[in-house]
């Protein structure tokens, strides 16, 4: 078992020291960032995490790219074409560089820590200031410090990257947000890049994320989700504690009223989390499962470590110990070799599974990972009518599925209301079927009993009932 690697604490310390002195530079002056992060929600908390250092440093969040004295990129490399948007966005600042010599631009996150794709950026755009990888996210004052004094910053370290506790954070959220319990992934299936951009897996101290479960709650804050590339392979304090029993203890904290979390890799579910699901009551009862392919051939071509089997297994002990279960997906379509044969084997899949929601995909290759040198790539306008296919076959399950809903109650977590004509308050119910019903702002935040009515599109639609 591999032990996690910590932030030595003088790294940290400098890190800090460099954000001191940062702030009494400022002395006061307005100082406005601006972030725009792309791809999953490991991005978007990270991205919480370098807003969080700069309002430690005095900075404020700008409205928009033209109103700000800094502006980052924090890239993803998942998903197709993610390249070319980013350098054409980037490309597009150059103007509002050359109007103002002081803005600094930064660009990190996954596609950095690529060192032929950083390295073509630092090249190819000279106005650019800072570019670093993932793995040096907790050193960013360190880096912010070098830009301000005029140096070009380029930090990429091969480094699996540490663990960084204590980092400030600044959360988008006021009643729900997110809290990484691991970082990485050991799984290399043949086309993703995760593990070559975020490292192999290490996984957080149990007690430092009860700790921070427990600040939320008194902050607050009604409902977490558990991050992590696969959290069913948690392994905390040094193998002592697997993810079932990071839930119960997490489940301890009073004020949650919801737990969820994601990604859950179908290999590494074990009975000991469905027993976990079905034991605790605010553990929801959803779960993010991602199947790639109905095929067994393609499976594991994709190294994905199960069969078809086995994982409608795991739906079926889902479905049977969990009551109410939602299951939610991501399929790939297109990828290398697949064929009728093995595309008609994921629809009957779908079929079977019954999912709520699905997050649908071609393939694309990413450079460096072994499906892009595959033969038999599959051509793209038979990738594009799978997906069709694939999308009409979820559209017809929700059709089937969702009128069952009608006449059951549950508790809405409001987050937000739609004002385009009668105010509709809306938001999910625990098993993550978003449900609208009649409301106004003044509900946005809080856990309100609804009954359902009917359905529209995707959504249910409710009416508020006493408790």
């Amino acid at each position: 078992m591999r032990e996690p690697v910590f932030v030595a604490p003088g790294e940290l310390a400098l890190a800090r020291a460099a954000a001191l002195r940062l702030k009494d530079a400022l002395n006061g002056a307005v100082r406005r960032y601006y972030i725009e992060s792309y791809g999953c929600q490991m991005n978007d908390h990270d991205s919480e995490k370098l807003a969080g250092m700069l309002r430690e440093i005095g900075y404020t969040q700008a409205e928009s790219k033209a109103d700000a004295d800094l502006i980052l990129f924090n890239t993803c490399c998942v998903r197709e074409h993610a390249e070319k948007r980013v350098f054409g966005n980037i490309g597009a600042l150059k103007k509002q560089k050359d109007a103002n010599p002081a803005l600094l631009i930064a660009v990190c996150g996954c596609m950095m820590q690529q060192k032929e794709v950083s390295a073509k950026l630092y090249k190819r755009f000279p106005f650019v200031d800072m570019v670093f990888g993932t793995n040096e996210l907790h050193k960013f004052p360190l880096l912010l410090e070098e830009a301000l004094r005029g140096n070009r910053v380029l930090a990429i370290t091969d480094s699996e990257g540490e663990i960084a506790e204590g980092l400030p954070i600044a959360r988008s959220g006021a009643f729900s947000t997110n809290v990484t319990i691991m970082y990485g992934c050991n799984n290399y299936c043949t086309y993703c890049i995760v593990p070559y951009v975020r490292g192999r897996e290490r996984s957080r101290n149990s007690s430092s994320i009860v700790e921070e479960v427990r600040l939320l709650a008194e902050a607050g804050y009604k409902e977490i989700t558990l991050l992590g590339q696969n959290v069913n392979s948690y392994c905390g304090d040094g193998g002592a504690v697997d993810f079932p029993a990071l839930l119960r203890r997490v489940h301890g904290v009073e004020g949650i009223e919801r737990i969820r979390f994601m990604t859950s890799h179908p290999k590494d579910l074990s009975p000991g989390l469905i027993e976990a699901m079905a034991a605790l009551p605010r553990v929801c009862n959803h779960i993010h499962l991602p199947v790639q392919s109905g095929s067994d051939r393609v499976l594991a071509a994709m190294n994905r470590k199960y069969t078809r089997a086995s994982y409608l297994a795991c739906v079926q002990a889902l479905r049977g110990k969990v009551p109410g279960l939602e299951l939610t997906t991501d399929v790939i379509v297109g990828f290398p070799g697949e064929t009728e044969e093995d595309f008609a084997d994921t629809l009957t899949l779908v079929e079977q599974a019954g999912y709520s929601a699905a997050y649908t995909f071609m393939y694309s290759p990413r450079a460096g990972t072994q499906a892009a040198t595959l033969p038999d790539q599959v051509p793209e306008d038979v990738k594009k009518q799978r997906l069709q296919r694939l999308n009409t076959a979820m559209a017809a399950i929700l059709q089937r599925n969702n009128p069952k809903y009608v006449g059951q109650s549950g508790e809405v977590l409001v987050e937000g209301c739609d004002m385009r004509t009668t105010p509709m308050a809306y938001g999910k119910l625990t098993n993550f079927k978003m449900v609208y019903f009649p409301g106004g702002e003044e509900w946005i935040g809080t856990l309100q009993r609804v009954k359902i009515i009917g359905v529209q599109n995707n959504s249910l639609i409710g009416e508020r009932i006493d408790r």
